[in-house]
């Protein structure tokens, strides 16, 4: 060692070992509070009294025989103020965190452990739900699909099956539950009609089947959750984080099947109509839903208007099949051009309202807030209520940093949609992240419906190779497009209706040295990914390096 340099003393202190890791930001949800507001100590404790948790194991009970895991809430005040009670009297974990943090590497994602704790603490008949559910889950559903949340169950299928039909298959088409999977059998169910019609009404399924009193309806539709490919925002920046309601779903969490039922109008204008200045259908689910300690029916409601064009059908069927339990049997609301969460599953009760549900799912969720509104400011009245979904697009194949070998041309497949009875007309995909577009063949799109998605497939030119960026965009036929991730993002991570952007690791096989390499790693054989590990053997001889540089001239000059 060089007699100027001191020797490196012994290292006593190491850094702590995860502080990288959090000034980083990679450990996010451990960065303290910075408010600039306070001077001095910031901390400090409170003390809380602590009471003896209230309990009530015979509270939550079905309400009807046949009728297995549905417990009746809406009709019984007292029920839900004790509830409350249950409630408030114990502790409950926060949410998991999946967006300051690495999401989980797991399959289910996140257990949903509050929503499990919930069921439990009201005990009775909710204790066992979510085992019971998750049974469900297990025999109905492919066993590819991505579990992206245990309990309610959210689930979507991986991106290699997403469009692998342009009519998806029962067991593949995601899932988006708000509680727990009742059990409902069909010859006990009926269809309770309240409120503000001439004549309320219970009809069961029988009734409903009756096509002398009425029509029977067949509907291709795609149902879509507003958080489609929601991981994209979090990948952004982080948003409010309810590992439910902000669900991580990634491309899948969209689908198209054929629905037999009949129309919602038919059903009313049975009742005698409308009286009395009424203006919306609320509809209520059989499940039980949990928000800010308070227990309920799932109950979202829909527009007179949107009933009256026979955009709303009360269905039993799905793909030629009846109505599996976990997608809503006996009976669940499907309504065309909405998002997932208009279309209940479960369907037991329709009330005519004058004003839009005040059920927290419409009145308070699913709200698109402006990007300077957040957990420090939000206000339910901000947010703009999320109905129809706009024009939306992705990219199924390759995937997000894959690496694909080519000869000139990139094969590239994914779907598109637009919602509130608009279609997509023209699809374009770029291989230099947005510069230079080609129009997908109207050949490679699946066909037009009114209510349903466009899949897609076209090969993209490419002579580049190294990290390129492919891009998806599409018009529907009120000539809107999407728009930049940056400019979607929102608090509450909903409707990503940006061009769906995937980056890739491009190896022209065309070119004669590419080839020549390709087969050396195949001769030795040699995996060629991941493309980060370095290669164990050398680029070239050192003749030719030698040769190289006696003719082209030395790497370095003095003059």
């Amino acid at each position: 060692m060089l007699a100027d340099i001191p020797i490196r003393e012994p290292v006593h202190s190491i850094q702590p070992g995860d502080e990288w890791r959090v000034e980083q930001g990679i450990a996010g949800v451990e960065l303290y509070l910075i408010d600039e507001t306070k001077k001095g100590d910031q901390g400090g404790t409170h003390e809380i009294s602590e009471k003896p948790p209230v309990t009530d194991d015979g509270l939550a009970k079905d309400e009807l025989p046949g009728w297995n895991g549905y417990v009746e809430w809406e009709d019984y005040p007292d029920k839900k103020k004790l509830a409350h009670e249950i409630l408030i009297s114990q502790k409950f974990p926060p949410p998991p965190e999946f967006q300051l943090e690495q999401i989980p590497g797991t399959n289910p994602v996140l257990e949903g452990v509050r929503w499990k704790k919930w069921h439990r603490a009201i005990g009775g008949r909710l204790k066992n739900i979510p085992e019971e559910s998750w049974d469900i889950v297990l025999k109905e559903k492919d066993p590819n699909m991505l579990h992206l949340l245990q309990f309610p169950y959210n689930g979507e299928p991986p991106k290699r099956l997403v469009t692998e039909h342009d009519v998806t298959p029962n067991p593949l088409h995601f899932i988006r539950n708000h509680g727990g999977i009742p059990s409902i059998d069909p010859t006990a169910w009926f269809l309770r009609l309240e409120g503000l019609v001439k004549t309320p009404k219970k009809l069961t399924l029988s009734d409903l089947q009756d096509t002398t009193r009425f029509p029977r309806m067949e509907r291709l539709v795609t149902i879509q959750c507003s958080g489609t490919r929601r991981i994209e925002q979090i990948g952004l920046y982080a948003g409010e984080g309810d590992e439910m309601i902000n669900a991580p779903w990634a491309e899948g969490a969209i689908g198209t099947a054929r629905y037999v039922g009949v129309s919602l109008k038919k059903v009313i204008k049975d009742c005698g109509g409308l009286v009395d200045g009424a203006q919306h259908l609320e509809l209520v689910g059989a499940d039980t839903y949990f928000k800010m300690n308070e227990v309920m029916n799932y109950a979202v409601s829909v527009p007179w208007s949107k009933v009256r064009a026979h955009e709303v059908l009360l269905v039993w069927e799905m793909n030629g099949e009846q109505l599996p339990k976990i997608h809503g049997a006996p009976v669940r609301a499907v309504v065309l051009g909405y998002i997932g969460a208009r279309s209940v599953k479960w369907l037991y009760r329709i009330t005519a309202i004058k004003e839009p549900s005040r059920a927290p799912v419409q009145s308070r969720e699913y709200l698109y807030f402006n990007q300077q509104v957040g957990k420090h400011n939000q206000r339910w009245t901000d947010g703009i209520q999320i109905q129809e979904m706009p024009v939306s697009s992705a990219i199924m194949a390759p995937w997000n940093k894959q690496v694909v070998i080519h000869e000139g041309k990139i094969s590239v497949k994914g779907w598109a949609y637009s919602g509130g009875g608009r279609w997509p007309e023209r699809v374009e995909v770029s291989a230099d992240g947005g510069f230079s577009w080609y129009m997908v063949p109207v050949e490679n799109l699946s066909p037009k419906h009114k209510y349903a998605w466009r899949t897609w497939h076209t090969q993209v030119p490419c002579d580049v190779e190294g990290w390129i960026e492919l891009v998806v965009r599409c018009w529907d036929n009120s000539l809107r497009y999407p728009t930049e991730v940056r400019n979607a993002w929102n608090w509450g991570l909903h409707v990503t209706s940006s061009a769906h952007r995937v980056r890739i690791y491009s190896v022209n096989k065309s070119r004669e040295r590419t080839r020549a390499r390709l087969e050396e790693f195949e001769k030795r054989g040699i995996s060629f990914v991941p493309i980060t590990r370095p290669t164990e053997f050398p680029y070239m001889s050192w003749d030719e390096y030698e040769e190289y540089f006696a003719k082209n001239g030395p790497r370095d000059v003095e003059v």
